[in-house]
């Protein structure tokens, strides 16, 4: 139990920081679908940059599907594709998630499993939901997961203000991991030699 603790506390700035990009998928930016976010578009641009930036650290990139089996959600729809300019490249990992936490698939859970010393590194869509519950899920497992403010969205409230739920879900994911900023990017770079 000691050894958690210990590892969790360690200097983040030693171990390999692996980029996972959460649900960018097309569902996201549709006009007139339930899961439209507002801002996507800023928000899948500013992906675009980081993982341009991330490919030519030659760092490790993981990329997460949202493949769920619910009525809203049809999986033969070209709209669970990945977001054209987001796609994975050869060399880079792709894991679909039937529920909410990437550690509902098997495979991204034995994946995490079997990396030591992990710093997971999130953005994405779905902040409410995939990145929240996967940071969670692996929080309760030992894995440390930081969190780039600036390229993550959640879906709009059905009632309320959109800047409040994003900030209350930032306040509740603030107990799991720790956030960066888009400035900080080129430090992680720098620290593990890339």
């Amino acid at each position: 139990m000691m050894m958690i603790a210990d590892d969790r506390a360690g200097n983040p700035a030693h171990n390999p920081p692996v980029l996972i990009c959460a649900d960018l998928q097309m569902e996201y930016l549709m006009e007139g679908r339930r899961h439209l976010l507002s801002g996507a578009e800023a928000i899948a641009t500013t992906c675009h940059e980081i993982l341009t930036f991330w490919r030519s650290s030659l760092c490790p990139i993981v990329h997460l599907k949202r493949v769920a089996q619910a009525a809203w959600f049809n999986p033969a729809s070209n709209l669970t594709d990945w977001i054209q300019q987001l796609k994975p490249k050869p060399g880079e990992l792709a894991f679909e998630h039937p529920l909410p936490s990437a550690y509902s698939s098997a495979r991204f859970a034995e994946y995490m499993t079997n990396m030591k010393n992990l710093r997971c590194i999130l953005l994405g869509f779905s902040l409410d939901e995939t990145i929240l519950s996967t940071a969670i899920d692996g929080y309760h497992r030992g894995h440390r997961y930081q969190i780039i403010k600036d390229a993550v969205a959640c879906k709009n409230p059905r009632d309320g203000d959109a800047t409040a739920y994003r900030n209350a879900v930032m306040e509740v994911m603030s107990n799991y991991v720790t956030f960066l900023k888009l400035s900080d990017l080129p430090a992680i770079s720098a620290e593990t030699g890339a």
